[in-house]
Order: C-alpha cells, then structure tokens, then sequence
C-alpha cells in the first residue's frame, strides 16, 4: 500500500508539471529524483542580484516576482510566477552569468526547483523533456516580446488589460505597487485605471 501511494505522489508531480506527456514508470521516478522541493514564505528572497544562477523553478502554489533595480535605485518588476510557470533570471540561467535580478516570493509558495546540469542531462536522456522546455522557452521569449512592443505601442489602459489577461485573479495576492511597476505607471494611475474601466 506504501509503495502505490508513494509512487502515486511522484506521478502526480510529475503529472502536474508535464502534464500528458507520456513517460514510462522508470523516466517519472527519475525525473522526480531531480527536482527538489521548497516550501517558501511571503517575503522571502528566492534569487538575489548579482549571484549565481544555477536554477529554475516551477511554481506549483502560490506567487513569485522577478524584479530589477536600476542605478537610481528604482525597482522594476519584470515578471509574475503564479501556478503552473516557471521562473528564474533566465539570461543568467542560459549564460552562466551572475544574476542581474531577484526573485521574491509575494504569496506563501510550494515551488519545485531543478539545476540547469540536471535539466540538459534529462534533455538527453529523455528526448521528450527537450521538446518540453524548448517549448516553453519559445513561449516566454514571445511572450516577452509582445511585453516590449506593447510596452512601446499600447497605452497603460490597454497594458493593464493584457496584464490582467495574463494573470486572471493574481490582483488578491499581488500588491498595487507591484503591479504598477510591473506596468510601468504609477499607484495613483493604477487606481484611476481601474476606476476607469469599473466605469465602462
């Protein structure tokens, strides 16, 4: 009975994370050998500027934001991790470079974390898992394309919307500066945003 609840646990990990991709009983308890488990608190400092980045992480409860500061000493949030995504300074990740961002948990989380080292060999033992993560990464390149050019072509009414598109029901757990910076705007116009579209 211990060894199907166990090995049910593992499944549904895995299940949760890539979804109907078809592995066999050995690939799920390897592939979940890999991934390491954190249960972290609001408040907490997951990444912080300026350290290695040897991880990702995929977020199975709760929220996580990426942020910069710049030289005046302005924080930028960069991107939102709420259930079912991953997140990571990826330009670090990728490179090999020191991180030029942090990562802070803004709502009690349950993350899963793996090492770049463990994601490459899976890719190449596990052909399927290479597919998976090349998706994903295409998919958050775009996305954050169409971030940049909204961010040049759209009006920060019209942000706002694609904000809330992008993350239904994150503004519970999410606090109004965070998303303000993340738009780029003030509180003040926040507020007179959504003032605005409560109107429409």
């Amino acid at each position: 009975m211990n060894t199907i609840t166990n090995m049910h646990t593992k499944n549904t990990i895995i299940l949760e994370i890539f979804k109907d991709i078809p592995f066999s009983e050995d690939e799920s308890i390897h592939i979940e050998s890999k991934l390491e488990k954190l249960t972290i608190k609001k408040g907490d400092i997951l990444l912080n500027a300026g350290k290695s980045v040897n991880h990702q992480y995929f977020v199975s409860d709760g929220c996580l934001r990426t942020c910069y500061t710049d030289n005046s000493g302005k924080e930028h949030t960069i991107q939102f991790a709420i259930k079912n995504w991953w997140i990571s300074d990826y330009t670090a990740f990728f490179s090999t470079t020191k991180a030029v961002m942090s990562i802070e948990c803004i709502q009690d989380a349950v993350i899963y974390k793996i090492s770049r080292e463990d994601m490459d060999a899976l890719c190449v033992e596990i052909p399927q898992l290479e597919t998976f993560f090349r998706k994903k990464m295409e998919g958050a390149f775009a996305n954050f394309q169409k971030r940049i050019l909204g961010g040049l072509s759209q009006s920060a009414k019209e942000r706002y919307a694609s904000f809330i598109n992008t993350y239904p029901n994150i503004e519970q757990s999410v606090k109004n500066y965070h998303i303000a910076s993340y738009l780029g705007v003030t509180t003040e116009t926040l507020s007179r945003i959504r003032k605005e579209l409560t109107k429409d």
